[in-house]
């Protein structure tokens, strides 16, 4: 069996090293795989989380919505000799996807919610305002682009989704801009917009180094992509194909993410209704999940220190009881409603 690589920077799969997964020690920690374990890596990108896993003697479900990810990936499924299937498709499905390999029950989940670092380094993916590339963002690239939505979508929607999954507080005076200039040319390049940003919300001289377009990029991203909504699609998966006693580890990179996140443990982990002396106290379902984390874990000084991605990275942790999973309301778990846009919002 081929070696399997070094867990602390793991590199690309099947590829150079560029990729450094974000929280690999807490996260192997938390979801505490051992030989035989069934694991769904919902989030494989680069395979780092995967490879660490694989490593413990564990097997893995790998899921990637991108197919640059799943082509990368296929040196690692030959070295794993049997022990990772990596499946192309959303993470928001991981149950269906654990199913379609034949697990009926899995043993953890683990999801790394951010953009993958490989998405964000290839200007030709569009994610990027500091590199020029086409609009696209498109983690699947099928579907609407970045470019549809800032071209066509109207202007009262395009500021609800700046201002909401961008939480830019001047989302009405950008979308207005972007609204003057795209009738004299459409957006078709990740420059023309981010310039355009910068010089209608100009630089701040306390937020010098955050360019004025990080906000309206990742409302964007998010936007295109339905970030939010597989994000709490994928935590109701995961409650319905964990064992008992399975782990389900998160990370996330944004408060939008986190908050759900955090929400959705809130609910699955509540035995005691609020109630009053005056009201009587709720009933609530038993809880499907118990909480391993009692706060967000961060990243130590040393991995900052090297991996400037880990500064914003928050790990929830919970581990999952006997209880009937249940229904979830993706609105109620914090994502917000949006104008739907050829499949995308909503």
């Amino acid at each position: 069996m081929m070696a399997l690589g070094d867990r602390d920077v793991a590199p690309d799969a099947g590829g150079p090293e560029r990729h450094v997964p974000v929280l690999l020690k807490e996260v192997l920690e938390w979801l505490a795989p051992q030989p035989g374990d069934v694991i769904v890596d919902g989030t494989f990108g680069a395979g780092g989380y995967s490879r660490a896993i694989l490593e413990l003697g564990a097997r893995v479900v790998g899921i990637d919505r991108d197919p640059d990810a799943i082509a990368g990936g296929q040196e690692l499924v030959k070295a794993s000799e049997g022990r990772l299937m990596l499946v192309p498709g959303q993470f928001a499905d991981l149950e269906t996807h654990a199913r379609s390999c034949g697990f009926e029950g899995v043993d953890g989940v683990v999801l790394d919610l951010g953009v993958s670092s490989m998405q964000l380094d290839e200007a030709e993916r569009g994610f990027s305002f500091l590199r020029d590339g086409p609009l696209d963002m498109r983690m699947e690239q099928a579907g609407p682009s970045a470019a549809d939505v800032v071209n066509e979508l109207p202007v009262r929607d395009l500021i609800r989704v700046i201002g909401l999954l961008g939480e830019e507080r001047r989302a009405t005076t950008v979308a207005h801009a972007i609204d003057k200039a795209r009738k004299e040319k459409p957006f078709t390049r990740t420059l023309e917009l981010a310039n355009l940003i910068e010089k209608v919300l100009g630089r701040s001289p306390k937020k010098a180094q955050i360019h004025p377009a990080t906000r309206t990029f990742q409302a964007l991203r998010i936007y295109v992509n339905g970030e939010l909504h597989q994000a709490a699609e994928a935590l109701g998966a995961a409650e319905r194909i964990l064992k008992p006693g399975g782990r389900l580890v998160l990370v996330s990179f944004h408060s939008l993410e986190d908050r759900i996140v955090k929400r959705f443990f809130q609910d699955r982990t509540r035995t005691r209704g609020g109630g009053s002396r005056h009201m009587p106290e709720e009933d609530v379902p038993p809880a499907t999940f118990e909480l391993l984390t009692r706060k967000a874990v961060e990243a130590a000084g040393a991995e900052t220190d090297i991996n400037p991605r880990a500064r914003s990275a928050k790990l929830r942790a919970g581990r999952r009881t006997e209880a009937e999973a249940r229904e979830l309301d993706i609105h109620q778990a914090g994502v917000p409603r949006l104008a739907a846009f050829h499949g995308l919002g909503g």
